[in-house]
């Protein structure tokens, strides 16, 4: 199960242990095998401390030690059995956030400069999990996210096709009808399977979807679980917003409506809640945009949003469960296309889990003005050149699930703020092509924008 995040590793490593990694994201995404991947194959040793499974007096080395660390690395060698050897060597703090002394530690055992630290973690920022610590300066994150669709194609045996689908994106030229076919089809897969590590090894060996929703079901109770054990003081309303994501997303208009939970709701009572799935990526939030102007950020409003999966393949699971279990059959016709109940909430939550994956904050611009129809308009997704200048920053996307669409909306934007846009997008199944200044590309080209 070959991940682009390794290069990544790869680079820090080669920076000289100036800092340690943190490697962050949603659990059961493949944190903890791939750190110690890397460790077994770059290293002479490593020593990998779970603080899962720690013995308590592990714990308080951290408390007794930070000014003694010769006995803390003594003591954690023996422990583990590991022989580690200066500037060879790298120790591994996975889940550390349940220890935040540990995570504290990190800028003295930097400092000390023997070995490299790679940190594993969920839940990085909930208050819980640094009370009382001061984040250390010399830690760098990395997020991690579910499988991409290219890591899906390396897992099912397949290098040739993305290089080949990138080289079209830059050429702005279509694939073609034989391989774009096959690139749907692949996608498609890729799409109801998911990007969690343990679903897609099941479905590579075996085809048999119900095996895979069954793993798929599983990481749903270990998020339901965690919800119950860390969710502190807010539990109910997070479990509330968690089971109620698939029916938000069913609607046409998928800005999250709190009356659905509560009547009378406000975001500032579910502020926490909110954070707390986001910080557990379990979700991707979209913020409302007054205006897809110069900066998205400054016109963000925090009351208005959209609610999607961090993983399409756990929203399938979660969306359609019949008795505890999503039927083979739904899958068959998700695979053909003939699945036309929710067939846009799984293409807008897909673009949504790309575009986070490729580095962008998610927002969307809606006006729903009764008076000006030309004021009224709806644009699924905006995001922002990584270089901004005085005008032509933003590119609005529209996606289309169905063959048949029509582009009211993108147009009334591009002609209400067309000197703010770069060249406007539509996501949909067909093939590339460029028609009176707007770029429609097929969803798997989706990564490049």
């Amino acid at each position: 199960m070959k991940r682009k995040i390794y290069n990544k590793l790869l680079n820090w490593k080669n920076q000289g242990g100036k800092t340690a990694v943190l490697v962050e994201g949603a659990r059961r995404i493949g944190k903890s095998f791939i750190v110690e991947e890397f460790a077994r194959n770059e290293y002479d040793s490593y020593l990998f401390l779970d603080f899962n499974k720690a013995a308590p007096i592990v714990w308080e080395w951290f408390d007794n030690y930070l000014n003694d660390l010769d006995t803390l690395l003594t003591n954690l060698q023996i422990q583990y059995g590991v022989k580690l050897t200066p500037r060879k060597s790298v120790i591994i703090f996975d889940e550390v956030q349940m220890c935040p002394r540990a995570r504290s530690a990190i800028k003295y055992l930097v400092a000390d400069g023997r070995f490299d630290y790679i940190e594993t973690g969920s839940l990085i920022s909930i208050k819980k999990n640094v009370k009382d610590i001061v984040i250390p300066s010399e830690e760098e994150s990395i997020p991690m996210y579910p499988m991409d669709f290219e890591e899906f194609l390396w897992a099912m045996g397949n290098e040739m096709l993305m290089p080949f689908i990138k080289l079209c994106f830059e050429k702005r030229q279509p694939l073609g009808g034989g391989l774009h076919r096959k690139a749907i089809d692949y996608f498609r897969t890729y799409m109801i399977i998911g990007g969690m590590p343990q679903a897609v090894l099941k479905y590579v060996e075996t085809k048999d979807f119900e095996q895979v929703d069954r793993i798929k079901r599983n990481i749903l109770q270990i998020y339901r679980n965690d919800i119950a054990k860390y969710a502190t003081d807010v539990e109910l309303k997070v479990k509330s917003i968690f089971d109620e994501l698939p029916a938000q997303l069913q609607k046409h208009e998928k800005k999250f409506r709190l009356s659905a939970l509560q009547p009378g709701a406000s975001y500032r009572d579910y502020y926490d809640a909110f954070f707390w799935l986001s910080d557990a990526s379990i979700i991707n939030v979209c913020y409302g945009c007054t205006a897809p102007n110069i900066g998205l950020r400054l016109n963000m409003e925090r009351n208005t949003l959209k609610c999607y999966m961090g993983d399409t393949g756990l929203l399938i699971s979660h969306a359609f469960d019949e008795k505890g279990r999503t039927p083979t059959e739904i899958y068959q016709k998700l695979i053909l296309g003939k699945l036309e109940v929710n067939e846009g909430m799984l293409i807008e939550n897909i673009v949504a889990q790309m575009l986070t994956a490729s580095g962008h904050k998610l927002y969307f611009y809606s006006n729903s003005d009764r008076d000006n129809a030309d004021e009224r308009m709806e644009i699924d997704f905006l995001t922002a050149k990584s270089n901004l200048t005085t005008r032509h920053n933003i590119t609005p996307i529209e996606v289309k699930s169905s063959q048949r669409y029509t582009l009211s909306s993108l147009r009334k934007c591009i002609k209400k703020f067309g000197n703010y846009l770069t060249e406007p997008c539509v996501i949909h199944a067909a093939d590339l092509k460029e028609e009176d200044g707007i770029l429609f590309l097929p969803i798997y080209m989706t990564p490049f924008l």
